[in-house]
């Protein structure tokens, strides 16, 4: 109410002079803080601008090395696969070598063991005949040494000598 009631009420009733200084200055006032501010305004915006445009790289990049990580684990895991089927492979290709030739070694040493087998068995025999044939020269020398010594005279008193011999000798 105070300021309704001055000297004539005239701060109610605008003068036209004033408002339009008031105006002016205001317009003037507003020009040059947006003049002042928009660079810095501008700045700021081009600023956010590009950051989000790099945002927007970086994160287009990083998908696309997802993609690629993906790619080249799928390609590290199939060449793993691979390499594990090649490992196993080998691994029975030469467990499969180390049987044959165990095989074949064992096979040899039976044959190794059955020939040293004939030939000892072989040597045993001849040595076996020639003890016989030795104990038969023996006993044909003992034999014709007794009937030298007797000098029989007949036939019947040799033959008695000879089978007296043969009984000694298969009792000895």
């Amino acid at each position: 109410m105070f300021l309704l009631e001055g000297s004539g009420g005239y701060m109610l009733n605008p003068d036209t002079g004033l408002f339009a200084w008031t105006a002016g200055i205001f317009v003037v006032f507003w020009f040059f803080v947006i003049r002042a501010a928009k660079k810095p305004m501008s700045d700021m915006l081009s600023q956010r601008n590009s950051d989000i445009q790099e945002a927007l790289d970086e994160a287009e990049k990083a998908r696309i090395d997802m993609a690629n990580l993906k790619a080249d684990n799928a390609k590290m895991i199939a060449e793993a696969k691979a390499e594990q089927a090649q490992i196993i492979a080998d691994a029975k290709a030469t467990k499969d070598q180390i049987v044959e030739e165990a095989k074949v070694k064992a096979t040899e040493e039976a044959e190794r063991i059955m020939i040293n087998a004939k030939m000892e068995i072989e040597n045993q025999k001849k040595v076996a005949i020639s003890e016989v044939k030795n104990q038969s020269s023996l006993i044909a020398l003992a034999i014709a040494e007794r009937v030298i010594k007797k000098q029989l005279t007949g036939n019947e008193d040799q033959e008695a000598l000879a089978n007296e011999l043969i009984e000694n000798i298969k009792l000895s």
